[in-house]
């Protein structure tokens, strides 16, 4: 498995790959309506968008075997005062799960907000009833600190849960992972 940065060419992949996790873990949490004819054109509009001409902050990451993307993360640095980086989206592959993809995009980004955004916290937002994913935050030692609700994409106000790191070394460490001096 190879991990690199995203670049624009790869945004369509990236969008198809996001729209299929959301059509298959998202059923009944997100409207059938929305998953079933508007989900991958208002992925592909974000991920060309995103790509294009991204701001200084944002750093996209893919996981790709033998030319095929597993999966991708996305992260905006320093992107709330107060929780700092985001991890904005983290999908995998549903054939490529349970292979460690999720967690070496997890580190990578990681080592890139420790790199840039070391004094600051990292966290990420999913869906209350997404309890695959919850479980994978969890593991890596994450907080559950917030609940609210969330303006999804489909018009449904649907009960996200924010999970948080007290830095990005907090996160390595929970992922057991050695950090690298830069």
């Amino acid at each position: 498995m190879e991990i690199k940065i995203a670049e624009y060419n790869d945004y369509e992949r990236i969008a198809h790959l996001h729209a299929q996790s959301w059509k298959t873990y998202y059923q009944g949490i997100l409207g059938s309506q929305y998953l079933s004819s508007e989900v991958i054109d208002d992925r592909l509009l974000i991920w060309q968008t995103r790509l294009i001409n991204p701001p200084f902050n944002q750093h996209v990451l893919i996981a790709e075997e033998k030319g095929e993307i597993c999966g991708f993360i996305c992260a905006f640095g320093n992107h709330d005062f107060e929780k700092g980086t985001i991890i904005d989206s983290l999908h995998v592959d549903s054939r490529c799960r349970g292979k460690g993809v999720g967690r070496a995009l997890v580190v990578e980004m990681a080592r890139w907000i420790e790199q840039h955004f070391a004094d600051t916290g990292v966290y990420l937002e999913v869906m209350a009833q997404n309890d695959q994913a919850i479980g994978f935050y969890d593991h890596i030692g994450g907080q559950n600190s917030l609940e609210r609700q969330w303006d999804s994409p489909c018009g449904k106000q649907i009960t996200e849960l924010v999970y948080t790191w007290s830095s990005p070394s907090q996160l390595l460490e929970k992922l057991n992972v050695r950090q690298v001096a830069y």
